[in-house]
């Protein structure tokens, strides 16, 4: 509930006032002077301050109630203040008005004014504090970052830079992490800066791909052997956790590890204790381990391929990695950093780059880069380069096969964040697009989809002129429909 402070040495205005208020469900705080108002200011949280304009020295000048107003500013800069009098003075409401008085207001009120200036500064005060916070949080973010080693990940969505921000948060301590995510999204970039960034990043940091491991020499690669202990081990081996020793294993693919392997592996989490194959000695080791999966561990869990009690103990904390179709921010300075500084993208290029699925997350998009970079005709790199379909295509198979009632969302237009905060990596000042935009600017997603005249008129026939479902239908915002129907010159419904 919003609290408001009124202050007028009128008792009946106090009591007017606060009943209308409380009758529109605000908490209502009243005092009778400038010193009362500036002590509970001091002990109250209050959204909005309603304040006379004069008090019991004198009833006309309005001195007093700029003085408590210029106070009450110091206090509280962005606090939205209401001034009101009998003594209306034009001279003293414009200056206030410019010093930043919210409103200047004339007794008697009008009730459903006053109730909708207290609503709108509310909403806008509220909106102010949430973006003074989230400048807070950005500011932080950088600062946290600033000495960090990020391992040369390229990102620029927010919610890349969240999971970043947790895993350099999780990097400080010991605990065993688990990187959830699909093949190809950079789950092992998560596991370098957790290993990077921890007290243990001078220590050893050995990897495992489980799911590449001999199913008859998983024992012996995880725990080591002596000599004789299978058929052609003339030597003794140390395992990956003996290598590990002091420092960190990250277990990749550990949703393929076997049950039997799942077993052991459960104990040396407890215990810390393990023996070669072979041996009957036991050995002590000290790992901190992460692990990564693309699997459904929950539903492996629920169908006995595995163990719930190991899960627990791999998943003290999750970092959940989305999709690369789901972090479209990212896209861009990706395929910047694949291609490099000596080559450019043509607007179709760019549009087929946005709107492509990326099944294959990261990995496909580096793939794609790398065709195009060996196929480039020229230094303007085009869709065909990356071996996509154009944009345009789709745009008209939507208008023309797709009823207005059922037409699913052509394009992934989903924003993490408006502005990330931070990117280890963004596009290069030196990246230029074969349509003249500004250098180290990439267009944003709705300006990047180019439609013909025929296009806009096929949807516009198509939704019988309902611009909503026209723009939803070409993948694009209203304003930027109507920039182009501008253009085109065509009438608006």
């Amino acid at each position: 509930m919003d609290t408001i402070l009124i202050v007028d040495d009128n008792h009946a205005i106090c009591q007017a006032l606060g009943l209308m208020l409380e009758l529109n469900d605000y908490r209502v705080l009243t005092c009778h002077s400038p010193e009362d108002a500036l002590g509970l200011l001091a002990t109250q949280d209050v959204e909005l301050v309603i304040q006379d304009m004069n008090f019991t020295r004198d009833t006309t000048s309005g001195e007093e109630g700029k003085q408590l107003f210029y106070a009450l500013r110091e206090r509280q800069g962005d606090l939205p203040i209401i001034l009101m009098t009998a003594w209306t003075q034009l001279e003293t409401a414009v200056e206030l008005v410019k010093a930043g008085a919210a409103d200047y207001m004339g007794k008697p009120w009008d009730d459903a004014k006053v109730l909708n200036s207290i609503t709108n500064l509310i909403a806008l005060y509220k909106l102010s504090r949430a973006n003074h916070r989230l400048e807070r949080v950005n500011h932080q973010r950088q600062v946290a970052i600033a000495d960090a080693d990020l391992c040369g990940i390229v990102f620029g969505s927010g919610a890349m830079q969240r999971c970043i921000d947790l895993a350099l948060q999780l990097a400080r301590s010991d605990v065993s992490v688990l990187i959830t995510g699909p093949n190809g999204a950079g789950k092992d970039k998560l596991a370098d800066i957790l290993h990077a960034n921890s007290p243990l990043k001078n220590k050893p940091f050995i990897k495992v791909n489980v799911g590449a491991l001999p199913m008859d020499l998983l024992e012996a690669e995880l725990f080591g052997a002596e000599a004789g202990a299978f058929t052609g081990a003339t030597k003794a081996r140390i395992g990956r956790f003996e290598a590990a020793d002091g420092g960190t294993l990250f277990l990749d693919e550990i949703g393929n590890l076997p049950l039997s392997g799942q077993v052991k592996l459960l104990r040396v989490l407890q215990t810390c204790e393990f023996e070669r194959l072979g041996s009957h000695k036991t050995q002590k080791v000290k790992v901190r381990v992460i692990s990564a999966t693309n699997a459904d561990l929950a539903q492996d869990i629920a169908e006995g391929r595995f163990r719930e009690d190991l899960f627990y103990r791999l998943n003290v904390i999750e970092l959940a990695l989305s999709p690369l179709n789901q972090r479209t921010d990212d896209i861009l300075p990706l395929v910047q950093h694949f291609i490099g500084s000596n080559f450019s993208l043509s607007k179709p290029a760019l549009q087929a780059l946005l709107h492509h699925r990326w099944p294959g997350n990261v990995r496909e998009l580096e793939n794609a880069c790398k065709r195009a970079v060996l196929l480039a005709q020229s230094h303007v790199l085009t869709e065909a380069d990356f071996g996509l379909a154009p944009v345009v295509s789709a745009v008209r198979a939507a208008t023309s096969h797709i009823s207005a009632a059922s037409e699913p969302r052509r394009f992934d237009q989903r924003q993490s964040d408006p502005q990330p905060a931070y990117a280890s990596a963004s596009i290069p000042a030196n990246a230029t697009f074969s349509d003249g935009s500004e250098r180290g600017q990439a267009p944003s997603a709705n300006e990047a989809i180019e439609v013909s005249r025929e296009d806009i008129e096929a949807a516009l026939k198509q939704h019988h002129g309902v611009i909503a479902r026209v723009a939803k239908a070409l993948g694009l915002s209203r304003q930027a429909l109507y920039r182009r129907m501008d253009k085109f010159g065509l009438d608006k419904p």
